[in-house]
């Protein structure tokens, strides 16, 4: 049998994207993956629905045109709750998004008031308002919107000290009587989050369960890769970072994405 290696492409304008590899990685370890940062059109978060849409789309063109991809994970839950349809109905691959874990945090919810922590676009999103009449109705949902949470989560990714003073003004809202409050689940509803899960933890004033969605984004790859391929042990995956600008922000990424084992770090043509 001819032995190949089954590859996928993770995007997002930023490094939150970086949580979904490395849930993916983990599920699925002889799993090839390109990891797609459109850098230049970096954040998403603020732009109107259509440049979303654009820039999205653009980047999934190039990333099919250089890379021989069975599938393709948008990593971002702007992108995903705008443009997932619009990608669909042009790809032959499936297309997977990243939405926030409202149901999950349901589930795991004992006092029924839960957080919603996304970017400002996020929150606004009338597919949020879905899923929250859908899952939670029963619930007392507190959405805040961040894109201060985003930029710490870029600047740790490029090894700078978080404060954890900041965090706690951004979640503020959350805790309006401090440990007293009945919020118990906060879903992480940006893919930057994650990354800052030790200092989330740390500037609560309360213990609190972080919801995301990256293990069930790792479960649906696994499902769709087939997996005569991926599970091939003879064969050595590859990881490979490409940006739409290289320039000296993007550069001061590159400790980490060697630390998480990408070998290969270029500019996307």
């Amino acid at each position: 049998m001819n032995e190949q290696k089954s590859t996928i492409a993770i995007l997002d304008s930023g490094v939150g994207g970086l949580s979904i590899f490395q849930a993916i990685r983990q599920a699925l370890p002889n799993l090839s993956i390109v990891y797609g940062c459109d850098n230049k059109n970096f954040p998403y978060g603020p732009k109107t629905p259509a440049l979303v849409i654009h820039c999205i789309n653009e980047l999934v063109s190039k990333i099919r045109i250089n890379f021989d991809v069975q599938l393709i994970v948008i990593a971002c839950n702007t992108a995903s709750t705008i443009a997932l349809e619009s990608l669909r109905q042009n790809s032959s691959i499936p297309i997977v998004g990243v939405v926030p874990a409202i149901k999950p945090a349901v589930e795991k919810s004992r006092t029924k008031t839960i957080g919603l922590l996304a970017t400002p676009g996020t929150i606004e999103r009338s597919y949020i308002d879905k899923l929250i009449e859908e899952f939670a109705s029963n619930c007392e949902l507190i959405k805040v919107g961040s894109t201060r949470l985003v930029e710490l989560a870029e600047e740790k990714s490029r090894g700078k000290i978080v404060s954890i003073s900041e965090i706690q003004k951004e979640l503020a809202p959350f805790f309006p009587l401090k440990e007293r409050s009945p919020i118990d689940t906060i879903v992480l509803g940006c893919t930057h989050f994650p990354l800052l899960i030790n200092e989330l933890s740390d500037a609560v004033p309360k213990p609190i369960q972080w919801i995301d969605s990256s293990e069930a984004i790792a479960i649906r790859v696994k499902a769709l890769i087939p997996t005569s391929q991926p599970l091939l042990c003879s064969i050595k995956p590859t990881f490979q970072a490409v940006f739409t600008q290289t320039n000296i922000d993007s550069n001061s990424l590159t400790p980490l994405l060697k630390h998480l084992g990408f070998s290969s770090i270029s500019q996307l043509q």
